[in-house]
């Protein structure tokens, strides 16, 4: 089964938790595990963050979530003035501004950017699914391959 969405959000720290509680609820929904859901809404509170944060030139951003099979690909996508590629290094576990990028790293399985100066910047975040043992996912599984063949 495939899913997408997208929410076009105003650059406000008010706009976190609505992304936060329509992914959480989609995903548990479709019966994601509780520890993935919670990696995933961090990961992206902390993208969503550094668009609220350090974007000035631009008033709204772009969260896209699409769900193909046992993936997850968040996009994160703002139109500000980007940012260099090496903003997380040397960055300290003290320190206040870098650690969202280290953050999001550690909590998902792939995360790139795409960022130049006259579109803004995509933060893609990838992570594979784990289901609950009951999900309507795992449910599904075997009534379509007795349909598939």
């Amino acid at each position: 089964m495939d899913m997408k969405f997208s929410l076009d959000l105003p650059r406000e720290t008010l706009s976190i938790p609505v992304i936060r509680r329509v992914l959480g609820d989609t995903l548990r929904g479709l019966g994601v595990s509780e520890a993935c859901i919670a990696d995933l809404l961090v990961a992206a509170s902390e993208a969503c963050t550094n668009v609220v944060q350090h974007v000035d030139s631009a008033s709204h951003y772009e969260v896209i979530a699409s769900i193909a099979g046992d993936h997850c690909v968040l996009k994160v996508a703002d139109t500000g003035h980007g940012f260099r590629g090496d903003a997380e290094k040397n960055v300290g576990l003290d320190s206040e501004s870098g650690r969202g990028i280290k953050i999001m790293r550690a909590l998902v399985d792939d995360v790139t950017f795409d960022s130049r100066p006259d579109t803004g910047t995509v933060v893609y975040l990838q992570k594979r699914l784990s289901w609950q043992e009951e999900s309507p996912m795992r449910l599904l599984e075997p009534q379509l391959l007795k349909t598939a063949g």
